[in-house]
């Protein structure tokens, strides 16, 4: 089976036609005032414009109230809804049922314990996201730490996942190895600044991936 691949922090036209370019199978747009690929909402209608059709359109929200997540779902029709925050497995449904969109669902990890609270939230999730736990002031997620990737190994849940947080071109093989992902999610590893993507860096991110997981379907 492919390695499902997914770009996130996309902010702009260069950066969408790049991963679905290169054949990445999910694009994400970042909705968090705070983080350096926040996008407002026309640009984001622009960009799903880019898109659409071609992967899998995600829109990354963070503790977001349900005002502002219709106002992302109306701009951007997503495929996916993104929960980067402390949203509960009640916040999760709730969402699930108001908006009918599928739910990815992001945990951040340290250690083993931190796994406990995944499987609450599997009968309202399409798919898990396993990210580092983000360095004290900054925001959730694109800040390049990784985390010990072993703790996935062997590890079985009831939904497809992804693997984030320091994953690069360089070290992809390394990361799938130690932790048997089946999908890996990457922002500042295909970036020269925070916030900039580089075009050469997300084709070789994706070539990296259909290295390890063969042929996208």
């Amino acid at each position: 089976m492919a390695l499902l691949v997914k770009i996130c922090g996309i902010n702009t036209a260069p950066a969408a036609d790049a991963a679905v370019r290169a054949g990445a199978d999910f694009c994400g747009l970042v909705f968090h005032p705070k983080s350096p690929r926040h996008v407002s909402l026309d640009a984001a209608a622009a960009l799903a414009g880019h898109i659409r059709g071609r992967a899998r359109l995600v829109s990354l929200l963070v503790d977001a109230d349900d005002e502002t997540i219709a106002a992302v779902v109306a701009a951007v029709r997503p495929d996916f809804l993104q929960l980067h925050g402390r949203e509960t497995p009640e916040r999760a449904a709730a969402l699930q049922d108001r908006f009918g969109v599928k739910l990815i669902k992001a945990f951040a990890i340290a250690e083993a314990s931190d796994f406990a609270p995944v499987a609450a939230y599997a009968p309202f999730c399409e798919m898990f996201l396993f990210d580092a736990k983000a360095p004290a002031g900054s925001v959730p997620g694109g800040h390049g730490v990784a985390f010990d990737w072993q703790l996935l190994r062997g590890r079985k849940f009831s939904r497809p996942w992804f693997l984030a947080g320091g994953v690069t071109p360089e070290n992809l093989a390394r990361a799938v190895a130690a932790s048997g992902a089946p999908g890996v999610d990457v922002s500042s590893g295909v970036e020269t600044a925070p916030g900039v993507k580089s075009s050469d860096l997300i084709a070789a991110f994706v070539s990296a991936a259909r290295k390890q997981g063969g042929a996208r379907p």
